[in-house]
């Protein structure tokens, strides 16, 4: 699960392309000294610029305190509320984190704790915004019990444009509060279901940064 570079691993075939198609085109349009070639040239350097930009990687700090919780993702506060029906069986603080395409998509651990059960559902792509996602859309959760043996779940959703969801984790893997564990491309949503007695700490509309957010304490 490491990958502390720059850039997110899974951006550098998009980078390695687009740059090479830029090159291609500027050098082929300084060549023949034509205009024509220099309009497309001029897209594919944009387009290269905002696929680094999409996989930009930062370094995050986790706050000091080992109760809070923290945002997985990188967004705007979309769903804050208790609701019943969960990846938990029971019911449960739901809080969503809406990525659009000029987010960080790497997301990040929430809490430290091990991961006793993954899933992955195959869906539709409705926007993530929609309150059909989270139940209709492809996901991929993990439920990590912490070392105080709560538990809680977070998901990526797809969205509408997003058509692929990298999770890292596994069954019995540990994860440490605000690590790397995966990412969505292009634009998306993380839900986190907490234990029914955390008070949320963030409220509809709040941005969140992950990896140092608080979402809520565990006691």
């Amino acid at each position: 699960m490491n990958n502390n570079g720059p850039f997110a691993r899974e951006g550098y075939p998009f980078i390695a392309c687009s740059a090479a198609v830029t090159l291609l085109v500027s050098l082929a349009a300084g060549k023949l000294c034509s205009i024509v070639l220099a309009v497309p040239a001029a897209v594919s350097f944009l387009l290269t610029l905002f696929i680094l930009y999409f996989f930009r990687n930062p370094e995050r700090t986790p706050p000091a305190g080992e109760g809070g919780v923290v945002a997985p993702a990188d967004g705007v506060v979309i769903v804050a509320e208790r609701v019943p029906e969960t990846p938990l069986g029971t019911e449960a603080l739901k809080i969503s984190i809406f990525m659009s395409v000029f987010n960080v998509h790497v997301n990040r651990a929430p809490f430290s704790g091990r991961v006793v059960d993954t899933f992955y559902h195959k869906g539709s792509f409705f926007d993530a915004r929609h309150g059909r996602a989270s139940f209709e859309n492809e996901r991929s959760g993990i439920i990590l019990e912490t070392d105080g043996g709560a538990r809680m779940a977070f998901v990526q959703i797809a969205g509408l444009i997003a058509r692929r969801i990298v999770s890292y984790p596994k069954v019995g893997d540990r994860l440490v509060r605000g690590e790397r564990y995966g990412l969505i491309r292009f634009g998306s949503r993380v839900d986190v279901y907490l234990p029914v007695d955390v008070a949320p700490l963030v409220k509809l509309g709040d941005k969140t940064v992950a990896g140092e957010t608080v979402l809520g304490r565990l006691g």
